[in-house]
This record gives structure tokens, C-alpha cells and sequence, in this order.
């Protein structure tokens, strides 16, 4: 068993590393979101770049 987790301790490393990373980035954009902050979604009712980003036909 130490054995099997001292070869592959790089691995489990970094796993360890981008589970965290994207745990905590829809911990962050689900608490803006309940507080009423947006980012770019298509949805340009909160955006200060709505005229120029998206172009109106």
C-alpha cells in the first residue's frame, strides 16, 4: 500500500491540487452570484461593456 502511493505521489498530488482549484472557484461564483454579481454569460444586463461587446442587429 506505501508503496503504491510513495510511485504515484505526483499524481495524487496534483489531483489533490485541481479538485481544491475547482472546488474553489464554484464555491466563489456561486456566493457572487447569490450576491447579485455576474460575469460574462451572454447576459449583458449587469455589464458596463453590454453596447460594445455584444452588437445589437
Amino acid at each position: 500500500m506505501f508503496s503504491w502511493l510513495a510511485e504515484n505521489a505526483g499524481t495524487i498530488i496534483v489531483s489533490i491540487l485541481l479538485i481544491g482549484l475547482v472546488t474553489w472557484i464554484v464555491v466563489r461564483l456561486r456566493k457572487d452570484k447569490k450576491q447579485g454579481k455576474c460575469s460574462c454569460g451572454g447576459n449583458c444586463g449587469c455589464c458596463p461593456m453590454a453596447t460594445s461587446c455584444h452588437k445589437q442587429p
